[in-house]
């Protein structure tokens, strides 16, 4: 497990499941040069292991600050008949992980999922719809739910039982989740990012002497640190999502941040 620390708060990347997507990795991705396919490897050569493919980490983070609580930022792809099954490498390990990083389901006071996209949400509720963390509120952007299809697997899965509890929060826009404590200074807050999804959004962890940022699928390949303006081919909104992109980037950099990306397989890439 890799940690890394922003001021008060500790960061922790949460490795739920490892593989390779299907098919050829080129058809994921409209536009990108041979150089930039270069300095995506030299960036992050691990998802280049296998020739042709895209080989990736499907990772959660864990904000823990002063006093052990913790905001959980997406929750993996989930147990075996979780709607990522069909392609995903479930089942994730994220109870496990977890466990073994000294968190228990009571530490963890908000959950953060950055989209539903099924990869994002299948922790958090069981198969049979019970929340894995009943004491979290869970941090929705309402644009995210106002754009969700009914017969998303994501509707029965994760938001009909959190309704149900009492546990979902739909949000509009920026949202500062929690300071670092009296005295202790430091921030974390969650930013939107629409286009990969509608209600897309990131988390940025200000500690005062370091700053994190936790990307969601914002970016999703070392090709699109290379060349922001690459498309994914399941962004939503091509263009929206690379605006989303270049502006997180930029903040990045001017804050001297870390990026912890969801699917490279680093968890904290350093921006030059």
């Amino acid at each position: 497990m890799v940690v890394r620390r922003a001021g008060p708060f500790e960061v922790l990347a949460l490795l739920d499941a490892h593989g390779l997507m299907p098919g050829e990795r080129d058809a994921y991705f409209e536009g990108a040069s041979p150089g930039a396919w270069r300095r995506a490897e030299q960036i992050d050569p691990g998802a280049f292991a296998v020739p042709g493919r895209w080989a990736l980490d499907f990772r959660c983070y864990a904000v823990r600050r002063p006093g052990g609580r913790v905001a959980l930022v997406d929750s993996g792809i989930g147990p075996v008949g979780s709607p990522a099954t069909p392609w995903a490498p479930v089942p994730g390990h994220l109870p496990e992980v977890l466990g073994a990083a000294g968190i228990a389901p009571a530490d963890v006071d908000v959950v953060v999922l950055t989209h539903l996209h099924e990869d994002h949400y299948g922790w958090a509720v069981g198969p049979d719809g019970t929340p894995l963390f009943p004491g979290a509120r869970h941090l929705v952007q309402r644009a995210e739910l106002d754009g969700l299809d009914p017969a998303d697997g994501a509707v029965g899965w994760v938001v009909e039982p959190l309704r149900r509890a009492g546990l979902l929060e739909p949000v509009a826009g920026r949202v500062r989740l929690f300071g670092g404590g009296r005295g202790r200074g430091g921030a974390v807050t969650v930013v939107p990012t629409p286009g990969h999804t509608p209600g897309h959004q990131s988390v940025l962890v200000d500690g005062g002497d370091r700053r994190i940022v936790v990307t969601g699928d914002a970016l999703v390949h070392a090709v699109q640190l290379a060349d922001p303006s690459v498309a994914y081919v399941f962004e939503g909104d091509k263009p929206a999502a690379r605006r989303s992109r270049s502006w997180l980037l930029r903040e990045a950099r001017a804050g001297g941040a870390l990026l912890a990306t969801a699917h490279l397989d680093r968890p904290f890439v350093p921006l030059d």
